[in-house]
């Protein structure tokens, strides 16, 4: 948190950009509101100095899920499966000790998201405490483990993201990851299209060991 205040402490300083005022990276360059008084390529080196920011704080891991909703069936359900491979990546990642710091397979987790689908995503999370099938490999005949998810504390809890700066930094890195593959044409003029590889030092390749990115593909 120190590291975030003194990030905004230096983006208020050398583009004027209030500690109040919310980073909401698609907002900030489509729509800025009441940031529309910063200029728009100055907008855009704010996002890119937030991404070096959060690159450089070795307390940080980063699990990125990515959904391709090319060839999915009509009823598959983007918002769960996202977030049921997320909190699945998190408890594996905690159970085998693979996040930064310390090793060790004892650590447990709280769960902070942004004002979405609140109760959809309650539910979800509380279904997976008590019936989590995990998919067997098929040699090893199919079929499914059931394995409740353990380490998640508590129901999430959800915040407004202009009162967070933490829930604003997963903003900008879903933003990133998302015009790193599908840019819209002003990313694309200004060729900041590669600023997500800014965030790679923090990208917790653990939790997709086989995906070059380190990214969660669904």
């Amino acid at each position: 948190l120190n590291g975030l205040i003194a990030f905004r402490r230096d983006m208020k300083q050398f583009f004027g950009l209030r500690r109040r005022d919310e980073i909401h990276a698609s907002q900030m360059l489509r729509s800025p509101g009441p940031l529309q008084g910063i200029a728009k390529h100055n907008r855009l080196s704010i996002i890119r100095h937030f991404a070096q920011c959060l690159a450089g704080m070795n307390s940080i891991d980063l699990v990125i899920v990515i959904v391709d909703k090319d060839g999915k069936p009509q009823d598959y359900d983007v918002f769960e499966k996202a977030w049921e491979a997320r909190i699945q990546r998190f408890e594996n990642t905690m159970a085998h000790g693979n996040f930064r710091g310390p090793k060790t397979t004892n650590e447990t987790g709280m769960i902070f998201p942004d004002h979405t689908s609140d109760r959809k995503l309650t539910r979800l999370l509380r279904k997976m405490r008590t019936f989590n099938p995990i998919p067997n490999q098929a040699s090893y005949g199919g079929g499914f483990r059931d394995i409740p998810v353990t380490r998640i504390i508590e129901d999430p809890n959800f915040r407004q993201s202009v009162d967070s700066y933490f829930i604003q930094a997963a903003d900008l890195v879903a933003f990133l990851t998302q015009q790193s593959l599908a840019p819209c044409s002003y990313i694309k003029r200004n060729n900041a299209r590669t600023y997500s590889r800014r965030l790679d030092p923090i990208v917790c390749h653990a939790a997709a060991p086989r995906d070059p990115s380190g990214f969660v593909r669904l």
